[in-house]
């Protein structure tokens, strides 16, 4: 493990320096295991390790390249862990949520257009009276994935899709379906829409911190 770490490392170093850019091929298997001081199983083992975390893809037939390195591509994984938990350490994610989510919802509010808004109030108009579980995670992972990406911060938006995808947030719905709190939080929703159509930063701040605090407070009492 010690040897596939330091091919790991070396391959970064190279990543980090410039040597290698984003969508550039590495070298063949035999030069850069030569170029780095590596063996050959080690240097496989790293590029293995690096294309599950998205740094590298390797093309059957055509080679090994570096990816884009966007965050959106990066952070995926974030999504993945977090579906794990489901103990008290998904509330340690929601909290975070909690920080994150406010300051995105108030940086939105210069930058989400009032076409952005009029399709998500549609969105939250055609659930009906009695929607699915499944309904309200596809319409909640839509409304706040966008009000995130009108935030003009990509990192941003990747890391609360992340902590927040839709098998936690089902996780959550179920919670305030059994517990009667739907209504609130869908109302909730249109609070965040008033706040975002007045262009009123502090105003949807509070009310993204309200509606996260809400689940907390649900999810806690459910665990």
């Amino acid at each position: 493990m010690a040897v596939t770490d330091e091919a790991i490392e070396k391959i970064k170093d190279m990543i980090v320096s410039g040597a290698l850019r984003p969508g550039d091929r590495l070298p063949k298997e035999s030069e850069l295991a030569a170029e780095l001081g590596l063996s050959r199983n080690s240097l496989r083992e790293a590029v293995r390790a690096l294309s599950l975390i998205r740094i590298l893809d390797v093309r059957q037939g055509d080679g090994t390249y570096v990816t884009s390195l966007d965050p959106e591509l990066l952070l995926q994984e974030l999504g993945f862990i977090v579906d794990f938990h489901q103990d008290d350490t998904a509330l340690e994610f929601l909290a975070v949520r909690r920080v994150l989510e406010p300051a995105a919802t108030a940086l939105a509010c210069a930058r989400i257009t009032d076409a952005e808004l009029d399709e998500l109030s549609a969105q939250l108009d055609a659930l009906g009276p009695r929607p699915s579980v499944r309904q309200l995670v596809a319409c909640d992972v839509e409304f706040h994935h966008r009000i995130a990406r009108a935030s003009g911060n990509g990192v941003l938006c990747s890391l609360l899709d992340g902590l927040s995808g839709p098998t936690s947030r089902t996780r959550v719905w179920r919670t305030l379906t059994r517990n009667g709190a739907a209504a609130r939080t869908l109302y909730e929703h249109r609070a965040i829409l008033a706040a975002l159509r007045d262009r009123d930063a502090e105003a949807a701040r509070s009310w993204a911190t309200v509606h996260v605090a809400s689940a907390e407070h649900w999810l806690r009492a459910a665990l």
